[in-house]
């Protein structure tokens, strides 16, 4: 199972959160460090603010910041908030006709197990979890400044 670039950027978006919780963190912050469109990441943004993940303080100084203690995070239900299916199969969709093998196919049932054993396992985890070793995660949650060089081309 794949997550979508929407959850992704969600996760990413929470993990640099929580790692900088000293701070004001502006989306502009987490795209350039992600290589993130920032319209996308704002609709991500907005979603989390929706769900109560994240706050936004407007004005000249704002910025975004955790809308919860990162404990109180849960993965599983991140990620059930930003996909819009799990459907492994084409046989999960309602209106799916196409499948020979539908009246007596296992194959969903195992696949629907594999499913719920994933979101249990995600469900398990607290954004607490996530960041539990700072020493190594947060180097990686800071900021890159890429200085742009002048490229000179000889003809």
């Amino acid at each position: 199972m794949r997550l979508t670039s929407y959850t992704d950027y969600a996760l990413r978006t929470l993990m640099y959160l929580a790692a900088n919780r000293d701070r004001l963190v502006t989306i502009q912050d987490i795209a350039d460090l992600h290589g993130i469109a920032k319209n996308h990441l704002t609709k991500v943004v907005h979603q989390l603010g929706l769900l109560g993940l994240v706050d936004t303080v407007r004005g000249r100084n704002g910025g975004l910041m955790l809308g919860r203690e990162p404990g109180a995070i849960n993965i599983g239900e991140v990620v059930r908030s930003t996909e819009t299916d799990f459907l492994m199969a084409e046989c999960f969709d309602e209106n799916n006709q196409g499948c020979a093998y539908s009246a007596a196919c296992r194959l969903k049932n195992v696949l629907g197990e594999a499913t719920a054993a994933y979101l249990r396992v995600l469900d398990s985890v607290t954004l607490e979890n996530l960041m539990q070793k700072p020493q190594s995660t947060a180097p990686l949650l800071q900021p890159i400044r890429v200085q742009k060089s002048r490229s000179t081309s000889k003809t």
